[in-house]
């Protein structure tokens, strides 16, 4: 099997390089035209006026569809890439089922994706009975194509695939509900993501023969090859920069989303802060001279991160303590694209990463993975259900809450940063939250014994009153000197994680 590149590592992969010219849209968008009158320049200092709204801080949760025509062959992420990586799994699979990729590549993919059993607005509704309060719309990934009707690249979902506005179509499914729409874009690094596809076999009865990549009449997909000093996760080529910005301007000013995510950090220096400049400037202009939008941006990786211009975006992992800003853990229930006979999180995983994000001022954005056809997998049905369960009964102890002095106790040690997120959580991990003079504690599992909370003792603070959050069941409880004890009650009001409404009296 082949070496398998992840994201981390293709930061320092080597691009495949010989100097190509740009193809180019003949419809171009200068910088200075796109620049909406505002208070937001492309400069750090400026961007640094940002605040993070309202809306954002009180969602919590939002529920992603990371999804399009790398689903359909059912092997995962980063199919488009690692077909074209002779000997692995995925290279493999494409020999087998569709043919060599120097005959048959991505561009063979992309039209077998057809949305066939999508509902958007069933599975809308599904996630906002789960606790979405935002969803977000895959735009475009790593691949080249665009899930909605792009001004500047005839690759995309209307014109190709499906032959729907799924950017579109979602967005109206999400206001239907009320929910906040978003978008992500993980255009950035394609241009050298997809250098793969201009190699060829080094073995074997076709060694030597370019995969499709390197025919001229596919570079408008797969990109000309990169100049030799072209390497790492963002391009260097300043067309390049110009297509981006060109493209993921138009997802802005034709949809108008709250929230934009980019997978790395802003990219290609002043073109990606006039992109984020121009998107906070679009807000302004939509919303009475206020901005609701949300700029997500990653920190480790290539690309230039501003604290505070922005809201932080942690892939598959979390922070250790609680964070002067606002911040986001992007993760997803399985793979980020459909993967026959995935390992899924549990509901239970979940909620505990849910309730230890929160309690560190952050926000948790989930995809939900979807099959090729747009239906979800049956365990992604019970998933969800599971979710709205939990939810009903404990989101007041989500939703629109702040931190607390300290985010928790218990024996379990996290560990921040980024593909960080598989805790082995019990009942005696507790996170706190707080709305206002009450302050939430959720045991991160079920009870079935004493529960002894040592940051709530009564050294720490005055408790008044406890409640079950969902129960009307009476509690026994005892502030002691070193803990708060709580007795476990027979019956509890939900699965997974319990949630304990605590009033502290002035004394």
């Amino acid at each position: 099997m082949g070496k398998h590149i992840t994201r981390r590592d293709f930061v320092r992969a080597t691009a495949l390089a010989v100097t190509a010219p740009m193809v180019m849209s003949t419809a171009t968008r200068t910088f200075a035209q796109a620049e909406a009158q505002g208070q937001f320049e492309a400069t750090a200092e400026s961007l640094k006026k940002y605040e993070c709204p309202q809306w954002f801080r009180d969602a919590k949760f939002g529920i992603w569809a990371h999804w399009g025509p790398q689903a359909v062959p059912g092997m995962g992420d980063w199919y488009a890439r690692k077909l074209y990586q002779e000997g692995g799994a995925d290279y493999k699979y494409q020999v087998e089922h569709y043919g060599h990729p120097s005959k048959v590549g991505y561009k063979d993919i992309i039209p077998l994706w057809k949305a066939e059993k999508w509902e958007p607005d069933r599975l809308m509704e599904l996630y906002k009975k789960a606790g979405a309060r935002y969803f977000v719309a895959q735009a475009v990934h790593h691949d080249n194509f665009d899930n909605w009707d792009s001004k500047y690249h005839k690759w995309n979902a209307v014109k190709m695939g499906p032959q729907k506005d799924v950017v579109g179509l979602w967005r109206e499914a999400a206001l239907k509900q009320g929910l906040r729409f978003g978008v992500s874009e993980h255009l950035g690094a394609s241009y050298t993501w997809f250098q793969d596809s201009h190699g060829a076999d080094k073995t074997g009865p076709l060694a030597g023969v370019p995969y499709d990549g390197a025919n001229p009449e596919w570079q408008d997909l797969y990109h000309p090859k990169a100049a030799p000093d072209d390497k790492g996760w963002y391009s260097k080529n300043p067309a390049w920069h110009q297509e981006w910005f060109n493209r993921i301007s138009d997802v802005i000013d034709r949809y108008q989303p709250d929230l934009l995510y980019s997978d790395g950090g802003i990219p290609f220096g002043e073109v990606g802060r006039k992109l984020v400049a121009h998107f906070y400037n679009s807000s302004m202009q939509h919303h009475g001279g206020k901005v609701e939008a949300v700029y997500n941006s990653k920190r480790q990786g290539s690309g230039e991160y501003i604290e505070g211009a922005n809201v932080l975006d942690v892939e598959r992992g979390g922070m250790k303590d609680i964070q002067k800003y606002p911040w986001q853990t992007d993760t997803s229930t399985g793979d980020w694209f459909y993967r026959k006979r995935d390992r899924y999180k549990t509901a239970a995983q979940v909620i505990h990463l849910l309730a230890d994000i929160v309690s560190k001022n952050g926000n948790m954005l989930l995809n939900v993975v979807q099959l090729p056809d747009g239906s979800l997998p049956p365990v992604m049905e019970t998933f969800v259900a599971e979710m709205a369960d939990w939810m009903n009964v404990n989101g007041e102890a989500i939703y629109e809450t702040r931190p607390w002095n300290i985010y928790g106790e218990g024996p379990t040690v996290i560990a921040g940063g980024a593909f960080r997120e598989n805790f082995p959580f019990t009942a005696d991990d507790v996170r706190f939250t707080s709305k206002g003079s009450t302050l939430y504690a959720i045991a991160l599992g079920v009870p079935t014994k004493e529960l002894r909370i040592k940051s709530i003792s009564k050294k720490a603070a005055k408790v008044g009153d406890i409640q079950v959050v969902g129960s009307d069941q009476k509690l026994q409880w005892k502030q002691e000197d070193d803990a708060l004890s709580i007795q476990p009650l027979a019956q509890w009001p939900c699965k997974h994680a319990v949630s304990f409404r605590i009033k502290t009296a002035e004394g």
